[in-house]
């Protein structure tokens, strides 16, 4: 009961309500509470006298009075209260619930009117009062009955006081002598408090005390205290007694304001029948509210659920996000210890070759030093004889030398510049686009069962993701079985969520099922559905594969030609398993043709009689007698003719692998062919003399019994 306390608490003063009144706009609020919001209008003679005086709105905010419903007391019953008008300004305060509260205003009487209150009653309200209602701001003028004209909301006080009464201390055991025990129970027939004690000596569960009833002391308070309802007073006639209901204005009334009153010419019901009705209404919507009630308590233990779920998969999220920056930190840091290594061998290299060239020409240099000083020595000798014998010689190992030194050795072998640069701008580029991607694989789909249907030998399917997934679907995968029991099979893979299956076995049971697929991997299956094709085949001439010279009508039934050559044109739909049996009508026949009917592969030749390739297996047949033709063999001549009206029957058999045909109603000749396997389509090639128009989904003639189903069919 503590989530009802609000509704039990006035808007103005926010505490319980005490004497609380109802007023036109349905809102409650405390006797004296709407006499503290009480304000008095400078002119207010009318609500359109208020409403002219145009103050008073910008201190409510409130919707102008051209933009509030007037009650009247045509529609509404609540005349007598005055019509809404928007607040006149006043100075306010607001109340414990932040409602704005207007202080009494209270004018001096005139010299002559001096009336005191008489005890009990109520002061006199001033007059041209106006009241605002804290909770929707619609205003009313006064009539001169003042507050006393808005009616008592009884039920609301009477639920007050019993919920204030549950919330008073404990009760006390009403047998104990001295020092009463807190109560356990209350007797509902004795209307007495009991301890425990108190109970097993003076209410023993025996005898005329075992059927009464024992009820906890909080609810035997509620029951003991809860007055026996009054009888209500009419708020015009103070002595009438409340005794019908004005369906109308949807209030009690008298008898008196049926005789004398505004609701004379009103409906009116009797107040108990409608007590009940309302009741009931009043039940029944609660039923609905607490259903919602229900849901919202169900909603919000997911939501905490979820609470719990997103903490957990948080931690354990930001744990796995560490765990891969650390890593890139440790692949960076030997990628790091890697190219610093290449560093430092390059620069062992260089310095290396420096400190061997430096080497290199020390010597050379210690060598050329020491030529030069013994070639200056040797000038200094004045033996020309002894100079003349080694002067060649010297010549030739100082222009040696000096080549020697020309030879590139005093350039620098290395140079100091290290010709590395890290090309650092991809990997800066990547870390700053280093973002979450899609980690996780897509949920199972969800079958829309209200958009998937079967049609013929055709199935369409559609499907979605969950409401709340938020993960990227890079596309579906539809598989369905063979329609016999047999293993899943990929007929569908892209982006779209519905897809049409054509050419699957008739009268079979197919289970479907889909999934989803992204970047990081194939989800769940959804739910296996279960469809089933049409029992009977129903097709037509196939319009996009007939030969051009074919003319179809009536709605792809009934066929033509408007050539003098032979024209074939097949079904629309192809079987490889069951029994199928369907009909052909001459409608014309001219010149004696001879049309050809039968079945043939997909390929088959379209400029030629049905039955002179081997992709067809046909009856030739004219106006006397009939051939069956399979790869331009003639075989099996049979005689019996068509003519205008003539019938032509086909019965396909795949649990036996043969055909047969019929001309009206009879069988033509033996079996036509045996050991068919694959896909064949219904086919008849004719020319110009002859229309011919289709008959399907019939069922197997009475003198044909099928064999026994083949159960390694394939699908078409």
């Amino acid at each position: 009961m503590d989530e009802m306390e609000e509704e039990l608490k006035c808007p103005v003063c926010g505490s319980f309500y005490r004497e609380p009144i109802i007023l036109p706009c349905s809102h409650n609020i405390c006797l004296a509470c709407a006499r503290n919001i009480l304000v008095q209008t400078p002119d207010a003679e009318s609500p359109q006298s208020s409403r002219a005086s145009g103050s008073g709105v910008s201190d409510y905010d409130y919707l102008d009075l051209d933009k509030m419903s007037l009650y009247s007391e045509a529609d509404s019953g609540y005349g007598s209260y005055g019509g809404f008008v928007s607040a006149p300004t006043t100075p306010c305060q607001k109340s414990p619930n932040g409602v704005r509260v207007f202080p009494p205003t209270v004018p001096q009487p005139p010299p002559q009117q001096h009336l005191l209150p008489q005890p009990g009653s109520l002061p006199p309200i001033p007059r041209n009062s106006c009241i605002t209602c804290p909770q929707c701001h619609r205003s009313l003028i006064l009539d001169d009955r003042g507050l006393r004209g808005f009616p008592k909301n009884r039920v609301l006080e009477g639920v007050v006081d019993r919920y204030q009464q549950s919330k008073a201390a404990a009760l006390k055991c009403q047998l104990c002598e001295k020092m009463p025990k807190e109560a356990t129970v209350m007797c509902e027939q004795c209307d007495v408090f009991y301890c425990d004690p108190c109970r097993l000596r003076c209410h023993p569960p025996r005898g005329p005390l075992a059927k009464h009833r024992l009820v906890p002391p909080a609810q035997g308070r509620i029951s003991r205290r809860a007055s026996p309802r009054k009888i209500s007073t009419c708020t015009e006639h103070e002595l009438e007694n409340l005794s019908m209901y004005c369906v109308q204005c949807k209030t009690p009334v008298c008898y008196q304001c049926l005789e004398e009153g505004k609701h004379g010419t009103h409906e009116v019901k009797a107040l108990g029948a409608m007590w009940k009705l309302h009741k009931g209404q009043l039940s029944q919507a609660l039923n609905g509210l607490s259903d919602r009630a229900t849901e919202a308590k169900e909603f919000l233990v997911q939501l905490r659920n979820s609470v719990q779920h997103i903490q957990e998969n948080g931690v354990e999220f930001e744990a796995c996000l560490v765990a891969q920056c650390d890593a890139l930190i440790d692949a960076l840091n030997r990628r790091k210890a890697q190219l610093l290594a290449r560093v430092n061998k390059e620069h062992e290299h260089k310095l290396k070759v420096v400190r061997d060239q430096i080497s290199h020409c020390t010597v050379k240099l210690r060598q050329t030093t020491g030529l030069m000083e013994y070639c200056l020595e040797v000038i200094k000798e004045n033996d020309p004889s002894g100079f003349l014998q080694i002067s060649d010689a010297l010549i030739r190992r100082v222009h040696m030398t000096e080549g020697q030194w020309g030879k590139g050795t005093l350039t620098p072998r290395m140079t100091s510049d290290f010709d590395l640069t890290l090309d650092s701008g991809p990997l800066l580029q990547t870390i700053h686009q280093l973002d979450f991607v899609q980690m996780k694989v897509p949920a199972a789909p969800m079958l829309q069962l209200e958009e998937c249907c079967t049609q013929n030998n055709s199935a369409t399917l559609s499907w979605k993701q969950p409401p709340l997934s938020t993960i990227t679907v890079d596309g579906y995968i539809l598989e369905l079985d063979d329609g016999n029991g047999g293993p899943f099979r990929e007929v569908y893979v892209g982006t779209e969520t519905i897809c049409t299956v054509d050419g699957l076995h008739f009268n079979s049971t197919y289970k479907s099922r889909v999934k989803a697929f992204n970047a990081s991997g194939v989800g769940q299956y959804s739910k296996t559905l279960i469809m089933q094709t049409s029992e009977i085949a129903w097709f037509t001439f196939d319009s996009a594969s007939a030969h051009p010279d074919i003319i179809l009508s009536n709605d792809n039934l009934t066929v033509t030609c408007n050539s003098y050559d032979d024209r074939v044109v097949l079904g629309n739909s192809a079987f490889s398993r069951g029994v199928h049996y369907w009909e052909m009508t001459i409608d014309r026949y001219d010149n004696h043709p001879d049309p050809a009917f039968g079945i043939a592969r997909g390929d088959v030749l379209k400029d030629v009689m049905l039955g002179k390739d081997d992709k067809a297996w046909a009856m030739y047949v004219d106006n006397n007698r009939s051939w069956f033709m399979h790869n331009n063999s003639h075989t099996n001549r049979t005689d019996g003719g068509i003519g205008k009206g003539a019938t032509i029957g086909v019965l396909l058999d795949f649990s036996r692998g043969l055909v047969i045909f019929l001309i009206n109603d009879e069988q033509q000749g033996p079996v036509a062919f045996e050991g068919l396997e694959g896909v064949y389509y219904p086919a008849i090639s004719i020319n110009r003399n002859v229309q011919v128009t289709l008959h399907t989904g019939l069922p197997i003639p009475d003198f044909y019994t099928p064999g026994e189903a083949d159960p390694a069919g394939s699908v078409c």
